[in-house]
C-alpha cells in the first residue's frame, strides 16, 4: 500500500467508524469511533509513511491523527514541529500517543521537556511532566527530585485535570523508584488526597499515589 492516498485512507477510517465506540470515547474527551485494534492493524498494513502521516495530521480528524502517529517516523521531526504538534493535540488520546510514541523517541525530547515543563498551557506542561516522569524512571541523574516534590506539593492539588494527572504520575514514580524520597512522596500523596476516590476497576492499581507506590514497590527488581 505504498501509494495509498489520503482520500483512500480517510475512506477506510470512515468505514471503521462505530457509533457505540464513539459514544464511549467521547466520555473521555476523544471524538472518534474507531476501534484502536483495527486502527493499529491499518497502520501495520500502511507501514511507515512520513508524508502520509503529515497529511493525515493536517485533516484535524482525531482518528486520522492517531493513525498519523502510528505511521510517522518519530526521529524525522524537528524540535519546532513537535512543539506545534503538541500544542495542536487537544484530544487526550492523541496527546498521550504523541508524547509516548513520537516525542520520547525524538532526539529533541530533553530540550522539549525543559521548555514544556513550565509552559503556561497546562496541556503542554503536562507533556513536560510526562517526559520528566520518564526520566525519573529511566535516567534520573541530573534531576532535582526534591525540587520536583516541592513543586508537586505546592501546585498539584489545584492543577487542571491533565496536568494534575501528569504531576501525580511523577509523584508516584519518584516514590516507586527512589527509596530515599519514598516517605516524602507518600506523605505528599496522603496530605493532598489527589485521585483518592478515583473509580478503579478490579485488578487495576489505583492512581492514588500512596496506594500506587505501596503496590508497585514490591514488584520492583531487587538492587544488585
Amino acid at each position: 500500500m505504498a501509494e495509498t492516498t489520503l482520500a483512500e485512507v480517510m475512506a477506510e477510517l470512515a468505514a471503521l467508524e462505530n457509533p457505540k465506540a464513539r459514544k464511549v470515547n467521547e466520555k473521555h474527551g476523544d471524538d472518534h469511533g474507531v476501534n484502536l485494534g483495527k486502527l493499529r492493524a491499518l497502520a501495520k498494513r500502511l507501514k511507515t509513511q512520513q508524508e502520509l502521516a503529515r497529511q493525515l495530521w493536517e485533516t484535524g480528524d482525531t482518528a486520522a491523527s492517531l493513525l498519523a502517529i502510528l505511521i510517522c517516523r518519530p526521529k524525522a521531526f524537528e524540535r519546532d514541529e513537535l512543539d506545534v504538534l503538541v500544542r495542536d493535540a487537544r484530544s487526550p488520546k492523541v496527546h498521550d500517543w504523541l508524547v509516548n510514541y513520537v516525542v520520547k523517541q525524538n532526539p529533541h525530547a530533553e530540550e522539549l521537556r525543559v521548555a514544556w515543563f513550565t509552559d503556561q498551557d497546562p496541556v503542554v506542561a503536562s507533556a513536560g511532566w510526562a517526559l520528566t516522569t520518564e526520566r525519573v524512571a529511566k535516567e534520573p541523574e541530573g534531576l532535582d527530585l526534591e525540587g520536583l516534590l516541592v513543586v508537586i506539593e505546592a501546585d498539584m492539588k489545584d492543577a487542571p485535570d491533565r496536568l494534575q494527572w501528569a504531576m501525580n504520575h511523577c509523584l508516584a514514580q519518584i516514590g516507586i523508584e527512589h527509596a530515599e524520597h519514598r516517605a516524602r512522596a507518600l506523605g505528599i500523596g496522603e496530605r493532598l488526597e489527589v485521585l483518592k476516590d478515583y473509580p478503579t476497576p478490579p485488578n487495576c492499581t489505583s492512581p492514588y499515589a500512596p496506594i500506587w507506590i505501596t503496590e508497585m514497590v514490591p514488584r520492583q527488581p531487587a538492587e544488585p
